[in-house]
């Protein structure tokens, strides 16, 4: 597999092999803005505009030796050995050998733990995979010095987590992010998520998401596959092009601070993106009778009190609440009041608008 944005022939060890650890904590994110439906190599077919999370995290530990027998991989997930982890993983440095040469020189340990239920519609992958993506990164720095500039280097982890998972270009980075082109941000690019919280308002950087686990269990159709579905679904085009139109909304709807123009746009693009699942062939649901429930009382809610309280989905049936900071009492009294009957034993998680990962060690 070619990857010739990142290449770099160079990158491998000329003479001794060295020994180390490297932590990332890397969160996930929730999108504002949807991208479902893809193309070679991992390309949105439409810009997606996200928040990153604060709370939502995979903490990854990468321990890296001399190889024995050329590329290892052995990893660890919640403290147990998986070997279907294990075998991804692996896969997945095979295919980016051409931008990082050394891991063929390399074996890897890798412990990895979330915060959050893997596989239920919280983007595990993209906060697991940019974690990933940030530690390789840190090994090219670390021992080649190639990466000392901060843009170029979460730009290239951004690169590099998405060819694991597309969603994960956009938890490199915190506040709100936005992966894929559109003339609405000079420099954007299919290739790499970018940055845009200089351009937002401040309510909006104080946004609260409490994610209701309607049902913390593993969804029973992939997001992989869910993309997949798109190329045959009779109503791709015209959601690639509002998608792309509501990317462009709702950058200057987080710029302006407007809380009603907010809801609308993130509202549509949560139903949207199930709508989508519904028309595909196969069609699929992955919303639960909870997960309707809460939305019916959301809307009473608000029209009740007209706190600007609104909800998304993410490829799953938990229901993320996006709130401001300043309503927080009353939400959380809502949630506890009335919405409690339809969570899962696992309750709820409260999250909110993060800076972004963090190296650890």
């Amino acid at each position: 597999m070619q990857h010739s944005f990142f290449e770099n022939p160079e990158l491998y060890f000329k003479n001794d092999i060295p020994t180390g650890k490297i932590v990332w904590k890397s969160p996930s994110n929730i999108a504002l803005v949807k991208y479902w439906g893809k193309r070679p190599v991992q390309l949105p077919m439409n810009p997606s505009v996200s928040f990153t999370l604060n709370n939502s995290v995979t903490e990854t530990a990468v321990e890296y030796s001399p190889a024995k027998k050329g590329l290892n991989v052995t990893f660890y997930f919640e403290g147990k050995r998986n070997v279907s982890f294990e075998e991804k993983t692996k896969k997945f440095f095979e295919n980016i050998t051409n931008i990082f040469p050394f891991l063929n020189q390399l074996e890897f340990t890798i412990h990895s733990k979330n915060s959050f239920p893997h596989s239920a519609g919280i983007a595990s992958s993209a906060s697991g995979m940019s974690a990933l993506a940030l530690a390789l990164c840190s090994i090219e720095n670390d021992h080649f010095g190639t990466l000392n500039n901060e843009n170029d280097f979460f730009r290239k982890a951004s690169y590099v987590a998405r060819l694991g998972s597309g969603s994960a270009a956009r938890s490199v980075y915190g506040g709100v992010v936005i992966w894929g082109e559109t003339s609405a941000v000079p420099g954007n690019s299919d290739l790499y998520g970018i940055p845009v919280t200089g351009n937002v308002h401040k309510d909006f950087l104080n946004y609260h998401d409490t994610i209701l686990l309607v049902d913390s269990g593993q969804k029973k159709v992939s997001s992989r596959v869910g993309h997949s579905l798109m190329e045959n679904n009779p109503y791709a085009k015209t959601r690639f092009k509002q998608a792309s139109e509501n990317s462009v909304k709702i950058l200057d709807i987080l710029k302006s601070g407007d809380k009603e123009d907010f809801i609308k746009i993130v509202e549509s693009e949560a139903l949207t993106l199930h709508a989508m699942m519904m028309t595909s062939n196969p069609y699929y649901l992955l919303m639960k009778p909870g997960t309707l429930n809460i939305i019916e009382n959301i809307f009473e809610f608000r029209n009740e009190t007209g706190i600007p309280l609104c909800f998304t989905l993410d490829a799953g049936p938990n229901v993320h609440l996006l709130y401001p900071d300043e309503n927080s009492e009353s939400v959380n009294n809502f949630i506890n009041d009335r919405l409690k009957p339809y969570l899962s034993q696992n309750g709820f998680i409260k999250d909110n608008v993060g800076n972004g990962p963090e190296r650890l060690i």
